[in-house]
């Protein structure tokens, strides 16, 4: 790790001993799955998969809640926002709170988790040290002042771990433990490092199509386990934008949902960039 460009203070490098614990118990868990393995617990997982870090990060978390690249109905807006809960990557707030300041700073002292603080650390690394920024209200109001003024925000944000007891609930009842290792440990860890790759690969391999400020860079397998956030220089380019893909085989699962929902009169507002767009303004 690069301590001449390291942003952190060395209290904040401290352990942060609830996530530790989380993040092991969960891939304890999910190694156990693979012992437990059924093809209906497949399913489970990779429908699950698709609904919560596909609709509920891509589309829900990324695209709507922080970039609000486009507009649905309230209702579908929340319920993308639990879809997300679901991921165990925090509520609404911190997680929008977290990558707007990494827009504003991507790549330069005071970004979250940037490669240039080393692999690792953008990784994962960023979220195993340091005081959970859950709760931060001056953060929390800097960069996410719309989700705080919403009072079903603020309670998701903080009860950000309750859909998940409830789903597994759910889910023992329909499959007994298999469903509930598939369908919760193994789906999560997977979709955990899918949307970690992000932060960390494509900021180090890929191509680089736009010229931006930062290390960004379009990954075409990171774009293919992440419903397309792996078109990543594309996103920094023009992060309103709800399309990523701008090429015609950049796939991009979200933008074609996306894309659905408008033809069907339910996503309004509908931003996309394309691949002749200039770098939109900081």
């Amino acid at each position: 790790m690069s301590t001449a460009f390291l942003h952190t203070s060395a209290r904040a490098r401290e352990t942060n001993w609830v996530n530790t614990i989380a993040f092991a118990v969960f891939h304890l868990g999910a190694v156990a799955a693979l012992f437990l393995f059924t093809w209906q617990a497949l399913a489970v997982a990779l429908f699950l998969f698709w609904m919560c870090t596909g609709l509920g990060i891509s589309m829900g978390y990324h695209r709507l809640h922080t970039h609000r690249s486009y507009r649905v109905p309230l209702a579908l807006e929340y319920f993308f926002a639990v879809c997300g809960a679901l991921t165990l990557e925090g509520g609404p707030i911190f997680w929008v709170s977290t990558h707007r300041l990494h827009h504003q700073k991507s790549d330069l002292p005071g970004d979250p988790h940037s490669p240039r603080d080393g692999g690792w650390w953008s990784h994962m690394g960023w979220l195993l040290v340091g005081k959970s920024k859950h709760g931060d209200v001056a953060m929390a109001s800097k960069y996410a002042p719309d989700l705080t003024r919403d009072r079903f925000y603020v309670w998701l944000d903080k009860y950000h771990w309750l859909p998940m007891i409830v789903l597994g609930v759910l889910l023992y009842a329909l499959g007994g433990l298999p469903f509930v290792m598939w369908g919760i440990f193994l789906r999560v860890v997977v979709g955990l490092h899918a949307t970690w790759l992000v932060n960390s690969a494509t900021h180090m391999w890929g191509t680089r199509r736009f010229q931006t400020r930062d290390d960004s860079r379009n990954n075409w397998l990171v774009a293919l386990i992440t419903s397309g956030e792996g078109w990543h220089n594309n996103h920094h380019a023009h992060p309103t934008s709800a399309r990523h893909g701008l090429a015609w085989y950049e796939f991009d699962l979200s933008w074609i949902q996306i894309r659905i929902l408008g033809f069907l009169g339910v996503a309004k507002s509908i931003r996309a960039a394309s691949i002749d767009s200039a770098i939109e303004p900081r």
